[in-house]
């Protein structure tokens, strides 16, 4: 029987099968040591085929993995070397930004797109709370607006509490699969709650003494919506590291650099002391942003050597 991954836990899963009813499935350990090398085996989003144990207990087996279109992956926090995918087989994502209570930095706004580029996913940068903002904020996030908007990527200013461009978020998620991620205390679960009441999701305020997010979803979990499509909520990522793409590959996943990369002298142009370097001309002219620049710098400085 075919299903979907609607909920992991690490140990076990909820799955939803072609007649819409849900079962708590579990893996055969042979996808333990079958050559996976990410820490969760099966990930949201998944597409699986699973035996039914007990119609009663409405418990399954899942014996095999469909190989997935795409997805989001990012360092294990347990495990410097391995990767979790956070999600598979998405239309989109859309990312949950604040610059106040708690403030996103630009390095972790960077380090997610690049993985959305990897896997060729579309991405959506949402700005929340608007309504904390004071003259540096909105000019910052005018600055912000004004690189990543001249990079392809859509941008949108939100207050969840106010209701500023709730409308207009809601009707990016029909008919498709999106993930939605962001640090914790972004506003993410509140934006969930306010147009999809019917989830009551966990909601927690930012904490007073360190300006972080506290962690309110556990696990990430799909849903259905009323008016076609799906969403992904996610816990709250603090951190977010670059996996499988080699050091040499980085600058391809920015894409106001990838047009530059064939106007470098050297095939292997790292970009940063190198002669006759069309993405430090780009730089230069003002094509690519020196904030993106750095953190793309920045990022290339935390990343392992891979070799393919």
């Amino acid at each position: 029987m075919k299903a979907s991954i609607y909920k992991s836990t690490g140990s076990w899963y909820v799955a939803k099968a072609a007649n819409g009813k849900l079962y708590n499935a579990r893996i055969k350990g042979i996808f333990k040591i079958d050559e996976i090398t990410s820490t969760n085996p099966i990930a949201v989003g998944d597409e699986v085929e699973m035996e039914i144990e007990d119609i009663q207990e409405e418990s399954a087996m899942i014996d095999h993995i469909y190989d997935r279109r795409n997805y989001v992956a990012r360092v294990s926090p347990h495990n410097k070397r391995q990767h979790h995918i956070i999600a598979s087989n998405l239309d989109q994502s859309i990312l949950f930004a604040t610059l106040k209570e708690p403030k996103t930095s630009q390095g972790f706004m960077d380090r997610f797109l690049v993985s959305c580029e990897s896997y060729h996913i579309p991405a959506i940068i949402v700005f929340n709370k608007s309504d904390l903002y004071k003259k540096k904020e909105k000019e910052r996030f005018e600055l912000l607006k004004k690189i990543y908007q001249a990079v392809g990527y859509q941008v949108i200013l939100t207050s969840v509490q106010n209701g500023e461009s709730v409308a207009e978020v809601k009707s990016l998620l029909k008919d498709k699969t999106s993930l939605l991620s962001g640090h914790s205390g972004v506003g993410k679960s509140t934006f969930i709650n306010a147009v999809f009441p019917g989830f009551e999701l966990r909601t927690q305020e930012v904490s007073d003494w360190s300006g972080k997010g506290l962690h309110t979803t556990t696990f990430a979990e799909m849903f259905d919506l009323e008016m076609g499509g799906r969403i992904i909520d996610t816990p709250g990522v603090r951190e977010f590291g670059i996996v499988d793409i080699p050091k040499q590959e980085l600058s391809h996943y920015f894409p106001e650099m990838r047009v530059l990369i064939n106007d470098c002298q050297f095939n292997n142009c790292m970009h940063i002391n190198e002669k006759n370097c069309g993405v430090k001309n780009g730089v230069n002219k003002g094509t690519v942003s020196e904030e993106r620049y750095i953190s793309y710098l920045t990022i290339l400085d935390t990343m392992e050597d891979l070799l393919y």
